[in-house]
């Protein structure tokens, strides 16, 4: 009889682990569209500027705006998932998601294609607050980290097939400028594709428990009971929910008021929160995403070679995320985001030298040997830093850190500045890149990597197996 218990219960794990899976997998599918739409401009940035005849501060407005709509769909996030549960919050992001793709695709001026990349960007921002929320809510804490870090591989792989879509659809037509198909220039298909992924997350969307944290706040306890006994697999279902119920006691949806604290008027872990979201962008990763083949084509690649040059990036962050999924419970996120920190500096100087070598002739910038093969190297090197560790891992961190009383919204506020810091580095870097060279830009990228370092050592507590409300007892006393 004791076998026969054991395997039962083996079974039981086995399906609750391939239920949890399952529903962690759709998800995070909605960061494949934050990462498909924030890379996919990347190939059309060129033809967009000369079919629109655009100066470069206006170019990088246009990139940059989609990231302003992410900022207020994440700040709003939180509040709408407390109000209206995960599930509804990810059908509405998936349909502005997709008439965003439509929209941009069809744009007939540049202040057309601004609104619907607005609109697009709230979606985003949604989408970006609540997988990590949701998944945090769902997922067992001895598989969290790894589960969380779900979310981030797909952001990756959206970054990739954004790309490698952009690549296929130049190469097709010729280059990005040229018709394809139905009169439509390349770059407009590149935007238009994007409807695919969004109705995938949509129809995924609605075929997924609600979170058992939102059940039990709107008193739907037997409802939270269900999903805690058959997705997130409990030893003891209604201890678990009872340990929910506990730490919801007296939680009305939060509200602002719940982040007061005596740092600078805030909770000392919303600072936390907030500083890793800043640094997350403040190292200049999307530099990367959105401005790659651009950037390859102004020190002297060829548009094929630039393409090519962007894709294998994507495939690096791709493969190196898997490093952060088996790790991040293993090692720890400190850890992780300690040594991660280290390799984004060293990769960011080496970058920062050879950009700082390039020379110009005739108006045409180059990059002479060995100064191209040092970049490329550099920054492939940043890349590989970044998406073994701080590309999951901040999200990993950000979706389990807050109390669960204010933890929607406070990823919701740290995920808007994530998006406002994006902006910023979206914004800038063409203009700095023009006005002082990209050796300099590039030092700047490597001094916020460097104090990523230091802000992780001295701040971030390791909550490593800790389940959430464990976790929110560790939040209190920081």
């Amino acid at each position: 009889m004791a076998g026969t218990r054991t395997e039962q219960n083996e079974t039981t794990g086995q399906f609750h682990r391939g239920k949890v899976i399952g529903v962690t997998l759709a998800a995070a599918l909605g960061g494949l569209l934050f990462g498909f739409d924030t890379s996919v401009i990347n190939g059309a940035v060129n033809s967009i500027q000369s079919t629109f005849d655009l100066g470069v501060g206006v170019v990088g407005f246009t990139v940059a705006i989609t990231l302003l709509g992410c900022a207020v769909g994440a700040w709003f996030a939180g509040q709408l998932a407390d109000a209206w549960g995960r599930k509804i919050i990810m059908v509405i992001a998936a349909v502005l998601f997709t008439a965003s793709s439509i929209g941009s695709g069809l744009a007939f001026a540049e202040w057309d294609l601004m609104g619907w990349r607005l609109i697009g960007g709230l979606a985003i921002g949604i989408a970006s607050v609540i997988a990590p929320a949701y998944i945090g809510e769902v997922a067992p804490a001895k598989y969290r980290g790894a589960l969380s870090s779900l979310q981030q591989l797909a952001i990756t792989l959206g970054i990739f097939l954004a790309l490698l879509s952009d690549a296929a659809l130049a190469g097709f037509a010729g280059s990005a400028s040229s018709e394809l198909w139905f009169g439509l220039p390349a770059w407009r298909w590149m935007l238009l594709v994007g409807v695919v992924p969004a109705l995938v997350y949509g129809i995924l969307a609605l075929t997924i428990p609600e979170s058992p944290q939102y059940l039990v706040r709107k008193k739907r306890d037997d409802e939270a009971l269900r999903v805690v006994r058959d997705v997130t697999g409990a030893a003891d279902p209604e201890k678990r929910l009872g340990e929910i119920k506990e730490s919801l006691e007296d939680a009305r949806r939060a509200s602002y008021r719940e982040l007061r604290g005596t740092a600078l008027g805030l909770q000392p872990i919303l600072w936390v929160g907030i500083g890793m979201a800043a640094f997350q962008q403040l190292v200049g990763i999307n530099a990367i995403f959105y401005y790659s083949t651009t950037l390859w084509q102004s020190v002297g690649f060829s548009e094929d070679d630039s393409f090519i040059t962007s894709v294998i990036t994507a495939v690096i962050n791709v493969a190196l995320t898997f490093v952060a999924i088996f790790f991040v419970d293993k090692v720890g996120r400190k850890k992780l985001l300690l040594a991660g920190s280290i390799g984004m500096f060293v990769g960011l100087v080496a970058a920062s030298v050879a950009f700082s070598q390039a020379t110009e002739s005739g108006g045409d910038v180059h990059l002479g040997a060995p100064w191209g093969a040092i970049a490329l190297v550099g920054a492939n090197l940043f890349v590989i830093a970044f998406a073994a560790t701080w590309g999951p891992v901040m999200w990993v961190v950000l979706g389990e850190v807050f109390p669960n009383k204010i933890r929607a919204l406070g990823l919701g506020i740290a995920t808007a500045f994530n998006w406002i810091f994006n902006f910023l580095v979206t914004l800038l870097f063409p203009v700095l890149s023009e006005a002082v060279g990209l050796g300099f830009v590039y030092a700047g990228f490597a001094l916020f990597a460097a104090l990523s370092f230091w802000f992780v050592k001295a701040l971030l507590p390791e909550v490593t197996g800790l389940e959430l409300e464990d976790k929110q007892k560790l939040a209190r006393t920081k």
